[in-house]
C-alpha cells in the first residue's frame, strides 16, 4: 500500500495562494532580512516538506484537510529556520517556499503556477531542468525546474496514481486524465534514455462559445450556420486535422447543437470532451493491469455503445480497428454521429479510414470497404494550425460516392492572403459551392434550408474563380 502522503488532497491551491500572500504581507519582521539563494530555497522547501510528512505519519493525512492548519505549520517551520540562521527570511522567500510546499502536497509541485495559467494550452517537460509551454500557439521555455529526476518522478507518480494509473519499469508509458480535465502522457527510461518526459494537454476552463470561434477567425458565420444545420439534421461528420488543431474544441461546439431529447455516448482513450448537453454518457478505455489483464479497447466500447440505446455515438479519435465498428454504427441507426481522425489534408481522410479498416483483422474486400465508408461519411471538416499559432477550419466538404469512387465537393475553404507585418496569417473563409446535394438531403427531412441556400449561392457566384470550378476531388481508394 502506498504511503498516505502520496494521496492527492482536495486542496484549493488558488485560494491558498491568496491567503498565504495576505498572511506574509501582514507579518512584521524586525530582524535583518535574508534573501536566500535558489539552493537555500530548495533546501528550506525540502525541510518544510519533510517535517510536514512526519506530521502526517504521526497524526494522519487529515492534517491536510485544514488549510489554516497547513499554513500555520509551514509558518512555524520557517520561523525555526530563521531562528537557527539568526536572521529572518524575507517575506518573498517565505511565500515562495510555502506555496511550493503546498503545491508538493497537492500533487502539481513546481507545475502548479503553470496549471493555473489560462493562457497555457500545453506543458512539455523534457527532464527535470527543461519545461516548455505552449502559449497562444507558440512554444516558449519556462523558468520552472524540478530539483532532480527523483523529484520529477515523485510528482508525476502522484499525479497519475491519483487516477488509478501507474508509471514504472513494467509500465513505462502512461496516459491519464487529471482532476481538472487535462490530459497527461508520460514516458520513462528505458523507452526514453533522456529521462522522464511528460506532456500535459490543458483545456480551457470555460469552453469557447460559438461566437468566440467566429470572432477568432476559426470559422465564419455561414460555416457555423451550416454546421449547426448538419448536426440537427443528423449528418455524419468526420473532423480531421493534425495534432493540436482544435478538433476537440470543434466537437465540443457541435455538441451544443444536438437536440436535448437525444442521448449521446462518447468514447475516448482519455476523456477530453466536455459536451454541453444534458444527456451524455462518457466511456473511457482502460489499459491492462500488471498481469496483462483487464484491458478495455475502444473497439470494445463502440460495440458496447450499440447496446446502450445511443442516438448518437461520438468517438474522440479513431486510429485503429475501432473505425470499422464506428462506420457500422453510422450505417445502422446512429445517424448524426461524430468522430475525428488525424490527417494532413481533407483529401487524405477517406484513404486513411480505408487503410485503418484494411489494417485490422476485418476480412473485407477493398471495394466493400470503400462502399461502407462512402455510405457512412457525409461531411468532412478539416482543421489546420498555422505557423503563427492560429487554428482555423480550412475546408468543409460533402462526400459523394458514385461508381465505386469517392468524390468530395468543397463547400467552404479558407483562402490565405499571406502574412501581415506582425507575422500573422491573413485571409478569409470563402464559399466555393452551393452544397446542393447535402442541402437537398436535409430539405427532404423537413428542414428549412432557404436562408442558408441563398447565402451559399450568392457567395459562390461572387467569389468563385475559374480555379474553383473544379473543386471536387476523386479517389479510387
Amino acid at each position: 500500500m502506498p504511503p498516505v502522503w502520496n494521496k492527492t488532497r482536495t486542496f484549493d491551491f488558488a485560494s491558498t495562494r491568496l491567503d498565504m500572500q495576505a498572511m506574509m504581507a501582514e507579518e512584521c519582521i524586525d530582524d535583518p532580512i535574508a534573501h536566500p539563494s535558489e539552493d537555500d530555497v530548495r533546501s528550506m522547501r525540502r525541510r518544510v516538506h519533510r517535517e510536514l510528512i512526519e506530521a502526517i505519519e504521526n497524526e494522519g493525512a487529515d492534517v491536510l484537510d485544514d488549510p489554516e492548519e497547513v499554513r500555520q505549520r509551514i509558518k512555524q517551520i520557517l520561523d525555526e529556520v530563521a531562528n537557527e540562521q539568526a536572521h529572518s527570511v524575507s517575506p518573498d522567500a517565505r511565500q515562495r517556499v510555502a506555496l511550493d510546499v503546498i503545491a508538493e502536497l497537492t500533487g502539481a509541485g513546481p507545475l502548479a503556477p503553470l496549471m493555473l495559467d489560462p493562457s497555457i494550452s500545453d506543458i512539455l517537460i523534457n527532464g527535470p531542468k527543461e519545461v516548455w509551454v505552449d502559449r497562444f500557439g507558440q512554444l516558449e521555455r519556462s523558468s520552472v525546474q524540478f530539483d532532480d529526476e527523483p523529484h520529477l518522478r515523485r510528482i508525476v507518480d502522484r499525479m497519475v496514481s491519483a487516477h488509478g494509473r501507474r508509471l514504472d519499469a513494467a509500465s513505462p508509458m502512461v496516459d491519464a486524465r487529471l482532476h481538472d480535465g487535462s490530459r497527461l502522457h508520460a514516458i520513462i527510461p528505458p523507452l526514453c534514455p533522456r529521462g522522464t518526459i511528460v506532456s500535459i494537454r490543458r483545456f480551457a476552463v470555460k469552453p469557447f462559445a460559438s461566437e468566440d470561434l467566429v470572432s477568432m477567425g476559426f470559422l465564419s458565420e455561414a460555416m457555423l450556420t451550416l454546421l449547426q444545420l448538419l448536426v440537427v439534421a443528423r449528418v455524419n461528420i468526420v473532423v480531421s486535422g493534425s495534432a493540436a488543431t482544435g478538433k476537440t474544441t470543434l466537437l465540443n461546439t457541435l455538441s451544443r447543437f444536438v437536440p436535448a431529447t437525444e442521448r449521446i455516448v462518447t468514447i475516448e482513450e482519455t476523456a477530453e470532451l466536455r459536451f454541453e448537453h444534458p444527456h451524455v454518457i462518457p466511456l473511457e478505455s482502460r489499459t491492462s493491469n500488471a498481469e496483462g489483464r483487464g484491458a478495455v479497447t475502444l473497439r470494445g466500447l463502440v460495440k458496447n455503445a450499440l447496446r446502450m440505446r445511443a442516438d448518437r455515438i461520438v468517438v474522440g479519435e479513431v486510429r485503429g480497428d475501432e473505425v470499422f465498428d464506428m462506420l457500422q454504427a453510422m450505417n445502422v441507426g446512429h445517424d448524426g454521429s461524430l468522430t475525428t481522425v488525424h490527417a494532413n489534408s481533407p483529401e487524405d481522410v477517406l484513404s486513411r479510414l480505408e487503410s485503418l479498416v484494411m489494417a485490422s483483422d476485418i476480412s473485407m474486400s477493398a471495394n466493400a470497404v470503400r462502399r461502407m465508408i462512402g455510405s457512412s461519411i457525409d461531411v468532412i471538416v478539416h482543421l489546420v494550425r498555422f505557423r503563427d499559432g492560429s487554428r482555423r477550419i480550412v475546408s468543409i466538404r460533402e462526400v459523394l460516392f458514385k461508381e465505386d469512387r469517392w468524390q468530395t465537393e468543397e463547400i467552404f475553404r479558407f483562402q490565405s492572403a499571406g502574412l501581415n507585418a506582425d507575422g500573422e496569417i491573413m485571409g478569409e473563409h470563402v464559399t466555393v459551392s452551393s452544397g446542393a446535394t447535402i442541402l437537398s438531403r436535409i430539405e427532404q427531412q423537413g428542414f428549412d434550408i432557404s436562408p442558408l441556400q441563398t447565402a451559399l449561392s450568392q457567395a459562390a457566384r461572387q467569389k468563385a474563380t475559374p480555379a474553383d470550378a473544379s473543386v471536387g476531388s476523386s479517389h479510387n481508394g
